[in-house]
């Protein structure tokens, strides 16, 4: 959940996705402003924090960066119980990552938050010549979802920072209707 107060929001955001889809890069990206070519998977979940100062509000991210491989999967939700908001990652040049990313949607919509902030980002933006999922079926698919797109690239820093300042606005919007827990 986010809870807010005196225009300060802490959130809990989890990143899931596909081994190999680039979140542990995305979420390296927007924290430490790096970027490994070869970055190593994770084990089980890794765990960052951040601040973010968006006009009058100050939000500090919580972020839950969770494995890929499909051994860890039964503990996803231990990382996304609680959470306020959310970013699915797939690789743009894998079909079979779209589809896995299409699971934790489903998954998500079921037993998550039910005010979660949701993005599904399309990642390695930077890898146009191997493109597998168009950007318009991502867009189509996110939107029956109720789910904000962007495509990223971690390597590139494109929409990197874009993707969390979205989320922000988002959960700020979420608090100003009474949903997030004051």
């Amino acid at each position: 959940m986010a809870t807010i107060g005196n225009n300060n929001i802490n959130a809990k955001l989890v990143l899931l996705g596909d081994m190999g889809a680039g979140k542990s890069s995305l979420v390296l990206r927007f924290v430490k402003g790096q970027f490994f070519e070869f970055q190593e998977s994770t084990i089980g979940a890794a765990f960052f924090a951040q601040t973010l100062a968006l006009n009058d509000a100050t939000v500090k991210f919580e972020i839950w960066d969770t494995a890929g491989q499909e051994r860890y999967h039964s503990l996803a939700p231990m990382y996304y119980r609680g959470a306020a908001a959310a970013i699915i990652v797939y690789d743009i040049t894998s079909t079979e990552s779209f589809e896995r990313a299409k699971k934790w949607v489903q998954e998500l919509q079921k037993q998550g938050n039910p005010n979660m902030v949701t993005a599904l980002a399309g990642n390695k933006a930077d890898l146009e010549d191997k493109r597998r999922v168009t950007t318009e079926e991502a867009r189509t698919y996110a939107e029956e979802n109720g789910l904000f797109f962007m495509e990223t690239s971690a390597k590139t820093a494109i929409n990197v920072n874009d993707i969390f300042y979205e989320i922000v606005l988002k959960l700020k919007n979420l608090g100003a209707s009474g949903s997030a827990t004051q």
